[in-house]
């Protein structure tokens, strides 16, 4: 069936407010994005992130009033908000089939591939293929960050050795880690959305078993082979001796979701632990690694 949508650019309105309105008047989903193709980078733990110019869409079934929608939102914004409101009408789409229609099976390294449910790489001989769940909005390895952390997996299989992914995500790195031979990975995550998303990732995938979840409070007093971290800058650098006492002596780290200008404070963090490597850059973004002293 089709649908409605409304949007306006917030202006000086508060976007999370604007969201609880429109939710109160029955939208089925509203999304921020960015009105000026303005980067977000450094978003603090536990905020939400926005936009200087930011874009509120809500989206609502064919059949609502908006008619009466309009008169509460001038009541509550005025005329001036009221007059920048954008009204459109949504064909219905396969949602599913236009995802993958944007997102193909792709390669990071030798013999990694990341596909979309359905989809297989031309020549699957020898590659070691990791299917997502098309509904997930994240972690798909298209971000400049996860492909990084991918490309190095590849070439650095963990075979037979225990894994922390620390910020989880879809759990798109654990399971790479653990169809190239890990022995077991713990994936941690703040977002127990997260978690769970890894979890079934991991059940598609079939490696289930090979992997454990949980929030980071919650991690056992276990020292690992690998660590990989594809997070941001700051964090790396304010959890540097968390993440240092989790990893064993010779142990790998692999650090990721940090800017070029970044990397040499992210480097001084971690230097009384580990000689750190890099940086290897990919579209505006670079990764370190190296191995603990």
């Amino acid at each position: 069936m089709p649908w409605q949508q409304l949007s306006l650019e917030a202006g000086d309105l508060d976007p999370e407010a604007l969201s609880a309105f429109f939710e109160q008047q029955g939208a089925l989903s509203v999304t921020f994005m960015d009105a000026a193709e303005q980067p977000l980078f450094e978003p603090d733990p536990g905020t939400t992130p926005l936009w200087s110019a930011t874009r509120v869409t809500a989206l609502f079934d064919a059949d609502a009033n908006f008619s009466a929608l309009k008169r509460h939102f001038a009541d509550e914004y005025g005329a001036q908000a009221l007059a920048r409101l954008h009204e459109e009408m949504l064909a219905d789409q396969d949602w599913e089939r236009l995802w993958l229609q944007r997102f193909h099976p792709m390669r990071f390294g030798e013999r990694l591939w990341i596909c979309p449910d359905g989809q297989r790489p031309p020549d699957v001989s020898d590659a070691i293929l990791i299917d997502l769940d098309p509904g997930l909005a994240f972690g798909t390895g298209t971000h400049a960050t996860t492909a990084l952390c991918l490309e190095w997996l590849d070439r650095h299989p963990p075979v037979q050795q225990s894994v922390l992914d620390y910020g989880c995500g879809s759990g798109i790195l654990a399971i790479a880690a653990l169809k190239l031979g890990a022995a077991q990975v713990r994936g941690v995550d703040i977002d127990h959305q997260a978690l769970q998303a890894s979890r079934d990732n991991a059940l598609r995938n079939q490696v289930d078993a090979g992997l454990q979840t949980g929030f980071p409070a919650e991690l056992p007093d276990q020292l690992f082979d690998l660590l990989l971290a594809n997070i941001l800058a700051n964090p790396l650098i304010e959890l540097a001796p968390e993440l240092a006492k989790r990893v064993r002596p010779g142990g790998r780290l692999v650090l990721s979701g940090i800017l070029p200008e970044q990397a040499e404070a992210v480097r001084a963090a971690y230097a009384p632990w580990f000689t750190l490597s890099g940086p290897a850059e990919r579209d505006g973004w670079v990764r370190l690694q190296g191995r603990r002293n």
